[in-house]
């Protein structure tokens, strides 16, 4: 048995994280191709390369499929609910920043925090018999976040494309995204509200609190703590 390490399989999330490790002394790969989702480790001994997508890492984490991963806070706070009994964070990674935002057509000049909004959820609500709608991929922290918040009036639009886009295609009257300048936001013509931080999120290192783990697993993680010198 060795020790799984989870982690995403392309992209700048994937060489970024291969960095972090790689300034730590261990070293991680791709076996072969880009195609093949096998990986290699060398700098410390017993542990797995597990190559997967950012999204399937909360899952096979809570699933005990692999004792650890990294992905995005937001990621594994939106797929897996009661995450902090399922799953702990050793590390932030210091990459892959990006906050989670509630934002609405630059036009709507009377409407720049949630209570704003609130209100004019429910005038909208009035006006055109049914719910203003927010597009986002987001439907677990956004729909705690609004509820904490007191906004009650609107409902829900799965977005699963480019959901700065769905104001302009009137799917939605407002959006709430993953955002790192602001830049798309602005070409689209929305604004960030002023308490409009759901989440802010960035690359970091999880170890799963239900994978079965062997004397020899506790001491590859041990080994490996100190080498990446996390507490």
């Amino acid at each position: 048995m060795s020790l799984k390490l989870g982690v995403p399989s392309k992209g700048r999330l994937m060489e970024k994280t291969f960095d972090w490790f790689g300034e730590q002394g261990i070293t991680l790969g791709r076996a072969g191709s880009d195609r093949e989702y096998a990986g290699f480790v060398q700098g410390i001994d017993n542990v797995e390369l597990i190559l997967l997508s950012a999204g399937e890492v909360p899952r096979d984490l809570a699933a005990g499929r692999i004792h650890l991963g990294v992905t995005g806070t937001d990621l594994v706070r939106e797929k897996l609910g009661g995450w902090e009994n399922r799953v702990k964070e050793l590390a932030e990674l210091g990459f892959g920043h990006a906050d989670l935002v509630l934002a609405v057509p630059t036009c709507w000049v009377d409407v720049n925090t949630l209570d704003d909004l609130d209100a004019a959820a429910a005038a909208f609500r009035l006006k055109h018999g049914f719910r203003l709608r927010i597009a986002t991929k987001y439907h677990r922290l956004v729909r705690d976040f609004l509820r904490d918040n007191g906004v009650a009036d609107y409902q829900l639009a799965d977005s699963q494309g480019a959901t700065e886009g769905t104001v302009k295609n009137e799917t939605a009257e407002a959006i709430a995204d993953i955002t790192s300048t602001g830049d798309t936001l602005r070409a689209n013509h929305l604004k960030i509200l002023d308490d409009g931080l759901i989440l802010k999120s960035q690359a970091t290192l999880f170890k799963s609190r239900m994978a079965e783990m062997s004397d020899a697993d506790r001491a590859t993680l041990v080994a490996l703590k100190e080498k990446l010198r996390i507490d």
